[in-house]
C-alpha cells in the first residue's frame, strides 16, 4: 500500500513538472536551457522538466497611462499633456515581448512620452486643441513602428488632457467673452436694422392708403380701452386739427 501511494505521489510530481495549462487569453514562451524554442498554445501542453522553462504572456488588450509631461508648442506656449495607449501583443510574436524588452509597459510609456513631446512641438496651440485626433494619430504611428520589434500592435492613442498655464487660461477666457459680446452686438444691430426696415415699409403703406391709418388708430384705441388702468382718452377728428391749422394760418396773414 505504501508503494502504491508512493507511486501516485511520484506521478503527481511528474505531471506537475511536465504539464502546462495555457488559458485562451495567454501564451507561454518556452526557453530550453535559456534559449527560445517555441510558444505554447491554449490547452494542455507538455514540457521537459528541468530543461525547459515557461514564461506567461498576456495577449489581451492593455491600457497604459502616459504620465503628464510639459511640452512646448510650435508657437512657444508651454502646456502639460498626458495620454493613454491601447495595445496588445501579437499572437504570433509573443516571444519578442519577452526577448527584446525587459519591462514592456514601462518601455511603451517612456517612448510614447518622448514621442508626444516631439509631436506637440509640431503644432501651434490652436491647432493642437482643434486637431487633437490628428496629433494622437501621429503619436500612434510612430509608437507602433518602434514597438513592432517588441511584438506589439498599437491599437490607439488618446490625448486625455491638455492643461494650459493659469494666465493663458484667463487670456483665452477674456478673448472668448469679447467674442461673445461682439456676436451679441452684431445680432442686436441686425435686429434693429430689420425693425427699422419694417417700420419704413409700414409708414410707406400707410401713406399710400390714408384709410389704413384710421383703421390702425381705431385698433390702437381698442387696445388701450382694454387696459384696466384709469386712463382718459380724448379723441378728436383730424379734420378739426386741419381746420384749426388753416384758421391760424389765415389769421396770421390778416395781421
Amino acid at each position: 500500500m505504501e508503494a502504491f501511494f508512493g507511486l501516485l505521489f511520484l506521478i503527481a510530481i511528474i505531471v506537475a513538472l511536465t504539464v502546462r495549462v495555457v488559458n485562451q487569453y495567454e501564451r507561454k514562451v518556452v526557453l530550453t536551457f535559456g534559449k527560445f524554442t517555441r510558444n505554447l498554445t491554449p490547452g494542455l501542453n507538455i514540457i521537459v522538466p528541468l530543461m525547459e522553462k515557461t514564461i506567461n504572456v498576456d495577449i489581451r488588450e492593455k491600457a497604459v497611462d502616459v504620465p503628464s509631461q510639459e511640452a512646448m508648442t510650435k508657437d512657444n506656449i508651454s502646456c502639460t499633456i498626458n495620454a493613454v495607449i491601447y495595445y496588445r501583443i501579437k499572437e504570433d510574436q509573443v516571444e519578442r515581448s519577452v526577448l527584446n524588452v525587459r519591462n514592456l509597459d514601462y518601455a511603451m510609456a517612456q517612448f510614447a512620452l518622448t514621442t508626444m513631446r516631439n509631436i506637440v512641438g509640431q503644432f501651434e496651440l490652436d491647432e493642437l486643441l482643434a486637431k487633437r485626433e490628428e496629433a494622437a494619430e501621429k503619436i500612434k504611428s510612430i509608437v507602433d513602428e518602434k514597438s513592432d520589434a517588441w511584438g506589439v500592435d498599437v491599437l490607439s492613442v488618446e490625448l486625455k488632457d491638455i492643461n494650459l498655464p493659469d494666465d493663458l487660461k484667463r487670456t483665452i477666457g477674456k478673448q472668448a467673452e469679447a467674442e461673445r459680446e461682439k456676436r451679441a452686438k452684431i445680432i442686436t444691430s441686425e435686429g434693429e436694422l430689420a425693425s427699422a426696415e419694417n417700420l419704413r415699409q409700414a409708414a410707406r403703406m400707410l401713406a399710400e392708403a390714408p384709410g389704413a391709418l384710421h383703421l390702425r388708430t381705431l385698433q390702437s384705441i381698442n387696445d388701450i380701452s382694454s387696459d384696466q388702468s384709469n386712463t382718459t382718452i380724448w379723441m378728436m377728428p383730424i379734420e378739426i386739427l386741419d381746420a384749426i391749422k388753416g384758421f391760424g394760418a389765415n389769421f396770421g396773414k390778416k395781421n
